[in-house]
């Protein structure tokens, strides 16, 4: 089982009173926290925020083993597929729905073969899920070193588990509104700056709108091979800085602002489980190619994000129902929430993401097309 990875400073946490926000605990939710044990008076908590740069470096900073779960799969996911009522693809390139499966009652070896399905489809989306935070944990552990994030509020008694619940994030401060939702509301990749970036995420929303409020992922694959060949031949090897979401003051020089934390990782990376070549940008937080100059380095970091964003074909959207459980893959995808129901309804979600492997690109890899044999030169 792998460790939950938690900042030196999140034993010390704050209890939200849901009322002293005006905020009412949606129906849905309150029933999974009190079936879970969790009393829906002193929900949330959040882990104290780290103030300075070199406490955020510090954290997971070591280098850490990882085996990929889909790398010792059956390639015919037997086990998996055939407890499904129902398997539904839904495009080509990206997005598979199971049907008749509970997560929360998996075996290793079906664990393992939904981890080589998300490997190779990007997203896979359970709907009518039985499952608690505790139980959204476990699972999160089998893919990863869970991450406990500094910025964001936990399910009490479960770090990790991470609360989406946007009239907390706008009672808080956060601004959104129909020309800036902000926020989830443009494309990205999550936990990019750290040394070992996020493998899989789990959300499970228990409370969602009537209609709207859609998420759309994006494939890295198929970004990939979007490219001309020479195209790729440039940018394989080259790597790029990848920054954090939020900012933290450096200690020596406090009176400078708050900066970002910055890694550098592989522009291409390489999936261990399938060993397919994925195009790794994300235009939240790469904010540069190395070895480049700033002018080349934004023009060809803007036409690669807009091959992700504007090539609908390799995308999905998925319209949530209550229960429903989606799991990606942020080393070959980016995703966006939409904002279209504008904070109108009710929605509570509960997020666990596991870290992976450090990137790494291999020269000798095939891309998905390729690997698939579908990749007829023009």
């Amino acid at each position: 089982m792998a460790p939950v990875a938690i900042l030196e400073k999140s034993s010390e946490q704050e209890t939200f009173d849901p009322l002293r926000f005006g905020l009412k605990i949606p129906k849905n939710t309150e029933a999974r926290l009190v079936k879970a044990g969790i009393d829906p008076n002193h929900y949330p908590t959040r882990p104290a925020k780290p103030d300075y740069l070199d406490e955020v470096y510090a954290v997971r900073n070591e280098f850490r083993e990882y085996v990929d779960p889909g790398s010792r799969a059956d390639p015919e996911k037997k086990a998996l597929l055939g407890a499904a009522t129902k398997v539904i693809h839904l495009t080509r390139h990206i997005g598979t729905e199971i049907h008749g499966v509970q997560l929360a009652q998996l075996t290793d070896q079906q664990k393992d073969e939904l981890g080589l399905l998300i490997a190779e489809r990007s997203v896979v989306f359970f709907r009518d899920q039985e499952i608690s935070p505790e139980q959204q944990l476990k699972l999160g552990e089998w893919y990863g070193e869970v991450e406990v994030h500094p910025q964001v509020p936990q399910v009490p008694g479960a770090p990790g588990v991470t609360v989406i619940w946007p009239d907390l994030q706008i009672k808080e401060g956060r601004k959104a509104n129909f020309r800036q939702p902000g926020g989830a509301s443009v494309w990205h990749t999550d936990l990019v700056h750290e040394a070992q970036p996020a493998g899989v995420t789990h959300l499970h929303n228990d409370t969602v709108p009537e209609y709207g409020g859609d998420t759309l992922w994006s494939s890295g694959y198929s970004a990939y091979d979007k490219l001309s060949p020479a195209f790729r031949q440039f940018l394989d090897g080259k790597t790029a800085v990848y920054r954090s979401a939020h900012q933290y003051l450096d200690r020596n020089n406090p009176k400078a602002g708050p900066k970002y934390l910055e890694r550098e990782h592989p522009l291409v990376r390489v999936h261990p489980a399938t060993g397919w070549k994925s195009l790794w940008v994300n235009r939240a937080m790469t904010s540069r190619i190395v070895g480049l100059d700033k002018a080349e380095s934004d023009v060809i970091l803007e036409y690669l994000y807009n091959v992700y964003e504007r090539n609908v074909d390799i995308q999905v959207r998925f319209k949530w129902t209550a229960g429903t459980s989606a799991l990606w893959d942020n080393r070959i995808t980016q995703h966006i929430a939409s904002w279209d129901y504008e904070g109108n309804e009710e929605r509570h979600g509960t997020r666990v993401t596991s870290l992976a492997e450090k990137p790494f690109f291999d020269a000798n890899a095939p891309s998905r097309r390729q690997a698939l044999g579908l990749d007829i030169a023009p």
